[in-house]
């Protein structure tokens, strides 16, 4: 097994209303507190969905580039953007993230039902998506929402060449309505196909949604890969009791990782591991 856990840390996403959990960080400064105690807690990327002024999604270039330096300024973190946006955003805002300079940015490998919505990832867009971040040197976290995803992850490495530095990295969205489920049989099922179509070598971590989250991350663990955590997958802490801040999710996704003898991995090995650039 390995010896160290990367953890992810995911602190706003685009689904949560501000004003119903005031803990959610959507201002530049509350990211930047938001990350540098995620660090701490042994978080090594952190995950960007920006809002703007009215604690609403955005996809604002200005601002995107303006988040970006102030983490780089007060973290060490791995910053990877979110190139998903919200569900209704438009295919040219979602690629215009990269021109913010992230070092990873996300790349969602299907389309997929989200509660009422439709999140639309159309094959051509994502070998757009997947050819500019080759360009742009900026390395992709390939999303998988649905195991099918992961078949389609092996057709687009095979048709367009591995990402930039080397590495294949992706990351189990599990729960969401719509798509697999947030169990352990979807973790070890999922593996299973990344052997069938990925190459040697690919790594994953997983998140599970809301009441799926532990149970995703023990068998995660329990299965080799890395873990997400963070608020813009879950508001509970434990029954009745609401996150207080994505630092304590880290600090718990921590301490797991310690209990399975594979501490959180630290930025440095990170960014070897993902084939960052320097």
């Amino acid at each position: 097994m390995p010896a160290t856990t990367l953890i992810t840390v995911a602190p706003t996403g685009a689904e949560t209303d501000k004003s119903k959990v005031p803990a959610l960080p959507v201002t530049i400064d509350e990211l930047v507190a938001t990350a540098v105690a995620c660090e701490k807690a042994g978080a090594a990327v952190i995950h960007v969905h920006i809002r703007d002024d009215d604690a609403k999604p955005s996809l604002d270039l200005g601002r995107l580039k303006a988040t970006v330096d102030a983490l780089r300024d007060a973290t060490n973190l791995i910053v990877q953007l979110s190139s998903g946006g919200s569900v209704t955003d438009p295919e040219e805002d979602r690629l215009r993230v990269l021109e913010a300079a992230p070092d990873m940015a996300s790349c969602t490998m299907g389309t997929v039902n989200f509660g009422p919505d439709v999140f639309m990832n159309r094959w051509d867009f994502i070998v757009e998506l997947h050819e500019r971040m080759q360009a742009a040197a900026v390395v992709p976290e390939y999303e998988i929402f649905d195991i099918g995803h992961i078949a389609s992850l092996g057709r687009l490495l095979d048709k367009h060449g591995l990402p930039f530095g080397g590495h294949v990295h992706i990351d189990f969205v599990l729960g969401v309505p719509g798509g697999a489920p947030g169990t352990a049989e979807t973790v070890i099922a999922a593996k299973q196909q990344m052997r069938e179509h990925l190459p040697a070598g690919a790594t994953f971590a997983a998140t599970g949604i809301g009441r799926s989250t532990l149970p995703v991350m023990l068998a995660t663990l329990g299965a080799e890969g890395h873990l997400r955590v963070g608020m813009e997958d879950t508001l509970t802490y434990a029954k009745g009791q609401p996150v207080s801040g994505n630092a304590q999710l880290v600090a718990r996704a921590a301490g797991l990782a310690k209990i399975a003898q594979r501490p959180p991995m630290d930025v440095d090995s990170a960014r070897a591991m993902l084939g960052i650039r320097s």
